[in-house]
């Protein structure tokens, strides 16, 4: 993960943070609160206006792609060969620059994540470390900062059709996925909740012991559930181990149990 300060060079403050996640190809951006609509980058004002600081993926990204070399470039090849890269990538474009364009007042610095501003921290301890399904179209989040809560979502996937199709389809619904680094869950690229909106809407509720049972069913891996899900041998696993960057909750006999949360953030740690 790399993390970016937006700049702002006129006024000589930061606005946000721009996140990429190498191995995923994502961008994701975290505004400051209390910005007034002239501090806002014009793209994402809309949504600011909502009172989404945490912009996903897709929006992150055309804020990006406002302040590169387009695709569509006439020249494009002649572009990336001068500048000696072997594929058109937003990211490596992005570093050509700084983040400079003509069209605003905006540049990124690279920084450190301890250096972030607690607001942010704050923020980003309350992504999503793990998620479960339950009956009802609910979901039981568990986020980075430890808290636990179930959200009701059949009210909200009733108001908005394009749910529609998670409320008639249990087996959909199940098929959840936990977004890179914890920013929200999702059902393919379309159906997506962001750790913001989960926060906000769930409640603390007490976990009953079917569901914590459900919980441990669906949210562990064997080795040979790892190796399947990486797509790697078992020694790629056992180098994993070693390193410390996979942790096994428990070894009984020959086999090794991991939290499914740790083997998917491999997916898009560096």
């Amino acid at each position: 993960m790399r993390i970016f300060a937006i700049q702002d060079k006129c006024k000589k403050n930061d606005i946000g943070y721009l996140f990429y996640y190498k191995k995923t190809k994502e961008f994701y951006i975290e505004l400051l609160s209390n910005l007034s609509e002239w501090d806002i980058p014009l793209l994402l004002s809309s949504l600011y206006k909502k009172g989404i600081k945490s912009i996903d993926s897709y929006w992150s990204k055309e804020w990006v792609k406002q302040r590169i070399v387009p695709t569509d470039r006439q020249n494009i090849g002649q572009i990336l060969r001068d500048n000696r890269l072997k594929q058109y990538d937003e990211y490596d474009l992005l570093m050509l620059t700084n983040g400079n364009c003509e069209q605003d007042d905006y540049c990124l610095a690279l920084i450190e994540k301890h250096k972030l501003p607690e607001e942010i921290k704050s923020r980003l301890n309350k992504r999503i470390s793990n998620v479960l399904t339950l009956e009802d179209n609910r979901l039981m989040v568990i986020f980075k900062n430890n808290a636990i809560k179930i959200c009701n979502l059949r009210n909200y996937f009733k108001e908005n059709n394009k749910y529609d199709v998670l409320i008639e389809d249990k087996e959909m619904f199940n098929d959840i996925k936990i977004l890179t680094d914890g920013f929200g869950v999702g059902w393919g690229d379309n159906l997506v909740l962001s750790s913001e909106y989960l926060y906000s809407q769930g409640e603390d509720i007490p976990i009953n012991a079917k569901d914590l049972e459900r919980y441990l069913y669906l949210n562990t891996m064997t080795t040979k559930d790892v190796m399947s899900y990486l797509n790697c041998s078992r020694q790629y696993v056992n180098e994993l181990v070693k390193k410390r960057k996979l942790i096994p909750l428990k070894s009984i006999n020959s086999i090794t149990i991991f939290s499914k949360a740790e083997v998917i953030k491999q997916k898009w740690e560096d």
